[in-house]
């Protein structure tokens, strides 16, 4: 049956074929394979059949290490089962893939190939997992291509069957992942008639069952376990054969030519790479570039499979002519004599016909570095280095080749577009639509990549598009391109983004500058490259317009997508506007009507809001400005050297040209504290303005703001005399010798208004408003001049700093780190740092808070006057209470031997009174953290000087003896799912350890997947129909124990209970877990998200969320600090949140059920809170 074109990543591609094999699919989310399950689970909402005629069912687990122990059970009871995953959750898996393989079962486990945490943690791909597990006895098939993955997904699956042996099905993380293209598509049909049906009939019948009882899994002895293990030796002899069986049948199908080893190049090469994955397609195509332009005898040998690895199939695959063979691996394995596809060559051709020939290794593409075909050519060029690195310089081990000029080796007639866009602003949703359209709507290939950072919004995006009539290869990032694309003008003086373009290209820019004003704001370098090269200018006012069609400010996307195809011409423009106008109803039509016609409304406009600029002749002498890093002199040496050296590069888009020994200094992955505060991006629209006039001083708007970009500031009068001018004050309240002043870092603000929404002002009046960024520059030196100022002491006494308003006057130890605009998580993050940041030690888990909590280079987490600051390291996510527990025992042992060193020193007749008294103000205070600081401090300079050896080992010590606070941080996912089991420890152990969970009731970081603390008939990842499970009571298991402090808190709600839980938390002489209602993009709240304190607000008033406190050491032990909720507005408030109202809209009946469900366990939940007050005796 001839097979569809249609336009996908390769995550889909595998989804599709996997899905016509799979009974059932256990999975567990992991960037950047949550993908293919998503499929998976949105195609069995849908009904979609497999070729058993049934659909998929699918099951969400609490971790990669429960997926594959449900995928273990699934094909023992004689379902045909799959999994999807990646990187360490990849290595969760690996005890069951033993087992899996050992007891013969068909699985297959899809991987998109990612990096493993090392020094640091890398979202993105290599061959680090997969090779991890190449010793279970799991067969390993790579594909290079999306067009691959859809082929050979289904020779995986196929092989799996009739070869009795599980498969690891792997292609590149991201670049194949993420890559869209527009490929040739299965249908099941020819599928099924691949499919030997009489082994599927035989996997069943071999299933445990107890009409045919069997036992497995048995413990075995020294006499007969060795040989038992031998036994599966003719499997793995035969399976090679059997995959290129059905590689066979796929090439009659398709009209490809699969083997297990494929080779292209010259027929009489002298010089063959071997390598596996997406590079491969970058080597043919630097191959036909060298054939064409100098006549090279050079080759690629393309790994397909990897395990078991038949060495006569590779001999077969290379040239005889061969007399140099290099062999890359996207891997590093630090102290081995070679990576692990070099060996295997090395072994393989060892005694053939090429027993001498040369064999050289080299590594390349870690953590999705670019491969491109200057890099390939230097491989082949190289007659120096036996091992070697390409893609980076290496000037501390020297492995690295030099590189050429770069090549453009794609296809004639191929169109290269760059976009740049700002994370969450829709740029890469709109170019992936683009895409699309362009794919399943003319008669070109189209390819788009998409590159950014770590950032959860806010970063830098980079969208790479590529279509023409000819196959696209060109697996790498776009440098030369026709069309670019700024879709923020904060952008023109922070990259080099014109100088992309070809001659005559185009440029497009969104701003709100006339064509007289550009001549200010566009630099000098960037006039001058316009003008000299012809480039053709346009700007669009993407910004107005979406705020006059109703998009607002910041959704831009549709907009400046109309104008892409308006001024490409790619497709004629009534038609492109049509097809966006379905792209946009597909895509948005689950947030209602009203959000599909404001972005039909901006296609509209987009289209016609295109200016063309006439480019002066004097542009042709503009100097070279340079772009807006300035060289840093202030501040703590460390900070100032990484952000010279390294920061500064990175956020320049020049990271990739940073040598080797610029991380010398790094190598642990240890960055210094506070460099985010250097970064200065100037991202926002609006920023908010303080009107003093309005302003009752009660410090809501830096309490709440999620990037403590708004600050009160106490000045004396010589304090206030030197500001700059400019800056408003007011006499401060109850202290009328200070002046006080809302200071506010514009550059550093993301726009989300929350400080503005949550300001009670006065009569009715805000006394913060949001205006335009470029309009208030000038409060950037008011801000900075703020941070100089020193707190007074005196003021956070007066106000309390367990208060709202008396916590803001202390330095925030969290600031500008990389979460959404309006996150309801940092706003706890940075209180708790306020009030315990200077002798915290904070142990995160993998997720949101780890990413905006340290994602480099940006370091927000920051250090006072005196230097002290959070301690803060992540080590996974499964294990993260564990390895926070792991922190309070190192330090317990320190301490507890300095305890007995310093009750010797008190004990010693020879101690004067000074000593004396300081070591027993230090051993009565040695479990209070709020005041063993003060004595430690006492303690050291009474010991210091002293000439004895115990006085000289405890003031040597002294950074470990006062009373640190214990900190883990993590979400929902985390605290409720894969982590629980460490949680639910810690807890037990009695120690004091304080848990911060902030729930936003879905997996954040990867795309918003169904957690246990997922409420009833929301929509999510793997609940696509609503989930029909309530949440997961996580307060009450702690509450069961007796002996931990238990609080949630809801900071929109009640912000005094929420420092008041905190501090209560904290002071409390054993464990502590407090749950803190976060709302996150993923909600889709209709009010957007600065209406995120609000929200907060509302789900307490609703009895959506309930604030209580539980205290052991209370007389009261449990507090109900929520009023009686009013349920009459539960409904509404549910609708108020796309992740509820899309299933309203998709399926108003089960949405009904649901929801009543959900507002009556929520009604049930109120009534056992109350009753847990008489419970404890407070009546």
């Amino acid at each position: 049956m001839a097979r569809k074109m249609k336009t996908m990543d390769g995550n889909q591609a595998a989804a599709h074929a996997s899905y016509a094999f799979t009974e059932v699919a256990a999975m567990y989310p992991i960037t950047p394979s949550s993908v293919m399950p998503e499929h998976v689970d949105e195609w069995a909402t849908e009904g979609r059949k497999n070729i058993f005629g049934r659909t998929v069912q699918i099951t969400e687990m609490q971790s990669e290490a429960g997926a594959a122990g449900a995928v273990h059970g699934s094909l023992a009871a004689g379902a045909l089962t799959a999994t999807y995953t990646a990187s360490q959750g990849l290595l969760l898996m690996i005890p069951n893939l033993y087992k899996i393989a050992g007891e013969q079962l068909p699985g297959v486990i899809n991987v998109s190939a990612r990096a493993l945490a090392s020094h640091a943690l890398s979202i993105f791909g290599d061959h680090s997992d997969v090779y991890a597990c190449r010793q279970t006895g799991c067969a390993m098939l790579c594909e290079s291509s999306v067009q691959e993955v859809m082929d050979l997904t289904a020779v995986a699956h196929l092989s799996a069957i009739k070869g009795k042996v599980p498969f690891i099905n792997f292609f590149d993380g991201f670049r194949t992942s993420h890559e869209i293209q527009k490929i040739e598509a299965w249908d099941y049909e020819d599928l099924a008639e691949m499919a030997d049906w009489d082994a599927i009939a035989e996997f069943r019948k071999n299933a445990l069952n107890p009409n045919h009882p069997c036992q497995r899994g048995s413990a075995q002895n020294p006499d007969i376990f060795f040989q038992a293990r031998e036994a599966c030796n003719p499997y793995y002899d035969a399976l090679p054969a059997i995959v290129q069986e059905y590689m066979d049948k796929v090439n009659e199908k398709a009209g490809t030519d699969y083997k297990l080893f494929n080779y292209y190049g010259a027929a009489d090469a002298e010089h063959v790479i071997v390598a596996m994955g997406s590079v491969n397609d970058t080597i043919e195509e630097t191959i036909d570039y060298m054939a064409r332009t100098t006549g090279a005898k050079v080759g690629v040998v393309k790994v397909r499979l990897y395990r078991p690895f038949s060495a006569q199939a590779l001999i077969d695959a290379i040239p005889d002519t061969v007399k140099k063979i290099s062999v890359l691996d996207r891997t590093k394995e630090p102290g081995s004599l070679g990576e692990p596809l070099y060996l295997d060559v090395v072994a393989a051709l060892k005694g053939s016909k090429f027993d001498s020939v040369e064999i050289v290794s080299g590594r390349y593409g870690l953590g999705s570095k670019d491969t491109t075909p200057a890099q390939i050519v230097a491989v082949y060029e190289n007659n120096e280095k036996k091992r070697f690195t390409i893609g980076i310089e290496d000037d501390v081990t020297n492995l690295s080749l030099k590189l050429g000029a770069p090549l453009v080796t794609t296809p004639e007639g191929t169109t290269n577009c760059k976009f740049w866009g700002l994370g969450a602003d829709g740029t890469v949703g709109a170019n992936k639509n683009s895409i699309k359209i362009i794919g399943d709507n003319t008669d070109m290939y189209a390819q788009a990549y998409f590159d950014y950072d770590s950032k959860k919004s806010g970063g830098v995006t980079m969208s790479h598009l590529r279509f023409g009539h000819k196959k696209i290869k060109s697996t790498y990032l776009i440098r030369k391109a026709d069309f670019v694309a700024c879709h923020n003008p904060a952008y023109v003086r922070k990259y080099n983004m014109v100088q992309e373009l070809v001659d005559g290209g185009t440029f497009l820019l969104n701003c709100s500058w006339s064509p007289e004003e550009l001549e200010t704001h566009l630099p000098g370098q960037m006039k001058k490259f316009i003008a000299d090269h012809n480039i053709n200018l346009y700007t669009i006012d993407g910004v107005k317009i979406g705020i006059e069609t109703g998009m607002g400010p910041t959704r831009i996307n549709t907009i400046l997508q109309s104008a892409f195809f308006k001024l490409t011409g790619i497709i004629p423009e009534e038609k492109a506007i049509q097809l966006m106008k379905d792209a946009a109803q597909k895509t948005y039509g689950r947030k209602g009507e009203d959000v599909v016609k404001k972005n039909w409304a901006a296609i509209d406009a987009g289209a016609q809001g295109v200016v063309k600029v006439e480019v002066p002749a004097s542009w042709k002498d503009c100097a070279d400005e340079g772009l807006d890093y300035k060289v840093v002199t202030e501040g703590r040496k460390d900070v100032v050297d990484f952000v010279n050296n390294v920061q500064t590069k990175v956020s320049a888009q020049e990271g990739n040209t940073l040598p080797v020994s610029a991380f010398n200094d790094y190598v642990d992955g240890s960055t210094p504290s506070g460099s985010a505060a250097y970064e200065k991006r100037g991202i926002a629209v609006n920023v908010p303005v303080w009107n003093p006039d309005n302003c009752i001083q009660c410090n809501f708007c830096s309490y709440v703001c999620p990037h403590a970009v708004i600050r009160p500031v106490a000045m004396t009068e010589d304090e206030a005399a030197k500001a700059p001018e400019g800056t408003k004050t007011l006499a401060m309240t109850g202290m009328p010798q200070y002046k006080f002043t809302v200071s506010i870092s514009s550059l550093d603000c993301t726009g989300c208004g929350s400080c503005a929404n949550v300001c009670p002002g006065k009569k009715g009046e805000k006394a913060l408003t949001m205006d335009k960024l470029a309009d208030h520059l000038d409060q950037q030196q008011v801000f900075d001049y703020g941070c100089t100022v020193p707190v007074k002491t005196d003021v956070v006494e007066k106000f309390k700093e367990t208060t709202v308003k008396g916590s803001q006057f202390k330095q925030p130890l969290l600031e500008f780190s990389g979460a959404c605009a309006g996150c309801g998580e940092t706003p706890y993050a940075k209180l708790i740092t306020q009030l315990f940041g200077d002798r915290m030690y904070i142990a995160n888990a993998t997720g949101c808070s780890s990413i905006w909590g340290n994602s480099s280079p940006s370091t927000p987490y920051t250090v006072n006057v005196k230097g002290q600051g959070p301690a803060w390291d992540n080590s996974l996510f499964e294990d993260n209470a564990e390895f926070g527990f792991g922190m309070l025992l190192a330090q317990n042992a320190i301490r507890d031997e300095l305890k007995e060193k310093v009750e010797m020193v008190a004990a010693d007749d020879r101690a004067s009174d000074e000593v004396k008294a300081a070591c027993k103000e230090w051993l009565d205070t040695f479990g209070i953290g709020a005041v063993n600081g003060t004595a430690t401090d006492k303690l050291v300079a009474a010991l210091d000087g002293i000439d004895c050896p115990t006085c000289k080992y405890i003031v040597a010590n002294k950074d470990y003896l006062a009373k640190k606070s214990q900190w883990i941080f993590g979400g929902d996912g985390w605290a409720y799912d894969i982590g629980f089991g460490g949680v639910d420890h810690v807890l037990a152990s009695g120690k004091d350890i304080n848990i911060m969970v902030f729930d936003t009731e879905v997996y954040s970081n990867t795309g918003g997947q169904s957690s246990k603390a997922t409420k009833t008939g929301a929509v999510a990842q793997f609940a696509a129909g609503g989930k029909e499970t309530k949440k997961k009571d996580l307060a009450s298991i702690a509450m069961s124990y007796g002996y931990v402090y238990v609080a949630q808190i809801s900071m929109g709600a009640d912000m005094a209970q929420t420092v008041k839980a905190i501090a209560e938390a904290e002071a409390y002489p054993g464990p502590s877990l407090i749950l803190a209602y976060a709302p996150c993009i993923n909600h889709g709240i209709k009010k957007g998200m600065s209406k995120a304190q609000t929200e907060e607000k509302l789900a307490v008033e609703t009895g959506y969320w309930n604030n209580f406190r539980y205290n052991p050491a209370a007389e009261n032990k449990f507090t109900l600090d929520s009023k009686a909720p009013k349920m009459e507005g539960y409904q509404d408030f549910l609708k108020g949140e796309v992740r509820y109202a899309s299933l309203a809209m998709k399926n108003p009946e089960r949405a009904a059920k649901l929801f009543a469900k959900n507002e009556a366990e929520a009604k049930e939940r109120y009534e056992y809170l109350s009753k847990l007050i008489a419970l404890y005796g407070n009546e």
